[in-house]
């Protein structure tokens, strides 16, 4: 009789966590900075060691990857296999995020809580931004995002949108796709 109770217990606080994960992140973006403010320009060494965050949402990223997709080669990838892209008119040195406002309902920040874990790429090149309150992720000083148009693992519908937008490599440079 016990396990009859379990798995519509398990399937109900399964449903549960679904939903405050949706209600917590209805845009997936940091809050939009106004057009005429400069961001902090000061970036620091993002940790290495994979770890969970102990506040960890489903807006944050413990882990970046280095994987091969179709059509650009190998590109950083967050814990879920979805592709991360940098922005041209961004700044690597010293860091800078120009991407604000209505541009985060498409291009979401790549937001971190605590250390970041690494899978072919180069712990020494992650570093971090602070973005309105909260630390954006950066590799080679370029700050990171995903394109809300990638629903699953292996896209790279942003690759070259608006002559801007790539798919980041290992080692922050565009994807040649």
């Amino acid at each position: 009789m016990i396990p009859r109770r379990i798995v519509p217990n398990l399937v109900a606080g399964l449903a549960s966590a679904l939903l405050l994960g949706a209600c917590g992140s209805s845009t997936g973006a940091a809050p939009a900075a106004p057009a005429s403010s400069a961001p902090a320009p000061a970036a620091t060494p993002a940790t290495s060691a994979a770890s969970t965050p102990a506040t960890g949402s489903p807006d944050t990223t413990t882990s970046v990857t280095a994987r091969t997709v179709d059509g650009v080669g190998i590109v950083v990838t967050d814990e879920r296999g979805l592709a991360l892209y940098r922005y041209d008119k961004d700044q690597p040195s010293p860091s800078k995020w120009t991407c604000s406002g209505a541009c985060t309902k498409t291009w979401i920040p790549v937001i971190v809580q605590g250390s970041v874990g690494t899978a072919g790429v180069e712990k020494s090149l992650l570093g971090t931004v602070h973005r309105n309150g909260r630390t954006q992720l950066t590799l080679a000083g370029w700050p990171l995002y995903r394109y809300v148009g990638d629903t699953a693992a292996g896209q790279v519908n942003g690759q070259g949108k608006d002559g801007a937008w790539y798919a980041v490599t290992p080692a922050g440079k565009k994807s040649a796709g």
